[in-house]
C-alpha cells in the first residue's frame, strides 16, 4: 500500500471498526481479521470483491460516487464519514480547499469582545486559536498557553484536569483532526502537527489510525477550573465566510446555572484592573 493511498487506508479502517454483530451478519468459526472481511463489505456494497480489494490498496483509484455511496452505507459511515469519503476519491464539487489565511479581521476580533458573558474564539482547520476574547482566556487559563486546542488537550498536563471528559474531548479533536484532512491533505501544517502529535503522545497515535472523521458537534462541554470549580458549557460553531477554514467557536451556560454563576465568577476574578480615575 503506497503512502498516498489515503482513500485505501480509510476504507480499511472503517472496515476494520465494524463488528459483524453490528450490522447483523452472523459470524462462524474464527475470525483472522479485526471487523468485517472485503468480501463481506463488498457484499453489502454490492460490488465485485476483486474490485474492492484494489480500491483498499490503492490499485484502484477513481470509484464513481455511486459505488461510493453504496460502500458509505456498508460501512455505516455518519454524514461527516460520509462526505469525507467522496473527498479523499475526489468525487465531491469543490474539494480542494480556497484559499485562506490565519488573520482574523478586525471586525471579527470585535465581534469577540462583544461577547464579555461568553468565551469566545477563533480557530482554523488545525485547531489553532487565532483570537479569543477575555473570558476564553480566563477559562483556558490552566494550560501553559492557549494556541492549539489538539497540543492543550494531549500533551498539556493541565488538560486531562480541564477536560473532566478527557477521552471523548480527545476522540472529537482527533475526529476534526480527520475531517480537515480530507479537505486539505496537502496543508503542511496539518501534516507538522500530526505528526508532532503521534510521536509525543501514544494517545493521539491510536485515535488518529482509528480513520474517524467527525466535524464539530453540539455536545456539551464538561470542565474543571481550578478558580471556579465544575463548568458544564454548550456551544455553537459558525464559519467564518470571509475566511474559509476558519470557525468561530462561542461557549454558553445554561441561564441561571450553577455553571452561569461560576463563569460570571471567573470573568470577574480574572477582570483587569480598572485604573484609578484621575
Amino acid at each position: 500500500m503506497t503512502d498516498d493511498n489515503r482513500l485505501g487506508e480509510y476504507l480499511r479502517a472503517r472496515r476494520a471498526a465494524l463488528r459483524p454483530q453490528d450490522i447483523g451478519i452472523a459470524s462462524h468459526g474464527v475470525r483472522r481479521v479485526a471487523g468485517l472481511r472485503r468480501e463481506e463489505v463488498a457484499v453489502l456494497a454490492g460490488v465485485n470483491a476483486d474490485y474492492y480489494t484494489r480500491l483498499e490498496q490503492g490499485r484502484e483509484r477513481h470509484p464513481s460516487a455511486q459505488v461510493l455511496d453504496a460502500l458509505g452505507r456498508a460501512l455505516h459511515l455518519c454524514p461527516d464519514a460520509h462526505a469525507h469519503l467522496h473527498r479523499l476519491a475526489g468525487t465531491t464539487p469543490g474539494t480542494r480547499p480556497t484559499g485562506t489565511t490565519d488573520r482574523v479581521h478586525p471586525a471579527l476580533r470585535q465581534l469577540l469582545d462583544g461577547y464579555p458573558a461568553a468565551p469566545a474564539f477563533v480557530v482554523n482547520r488545525t485547531l489553532d486559536v487565532l483570537a479569543a476574547n477575555a473570558l476564553a482566556e480566563a477559562l483556558h487559563s490552566p494550560f501553559e498557553r492557549m494556541d492549539n486546542l489538539a497540543r492543550m488537550t494531549f500533551l498539556d498536563p493541565a488538560g486531562r484536569r480541564f477536560h473532566t471528559r478527557w477521552r471523548r474531548a480527545a476522540e472529537a479533536v482527533v475526529a476534526h483532526l480527520r475531517e480537515a484532512a480530507g479537505v486539505d491533505p496537502d496543508n503542511p501544517r496539518l501534516r507538522d502537527l500530526t505528526r508532532g502529535l503521534t510521536e509525543q503522545s501514544a494517545d493521539f497515535a491510536v485515535l488518529w489510525s482509528s480513520h474517524v472523521v467527525r466535524g464539530k458537534t453540539r455536545e456539551a462541554k464538561h470542565l474543571l477550573h481550578p478558580d471556579v470549580g465544575p463548568l458544564e458549557l454548550a456551544y455553537e460553531t459558525f464559519d467564518v465566510r470571509a475566511e474559509p477554514g476558519q470557525q468561530l467557536v462561542i461557549y454558553q451556560a445554561e441561564p441561571g446555572s450553577s455553571s452561569a454563576r461560576s463563569l460570571s465568577l471567573l470573568g470577574s476574578l480574572h477582570a483587569a484592573p480598572v485604573p484609578p480615575a484621575r
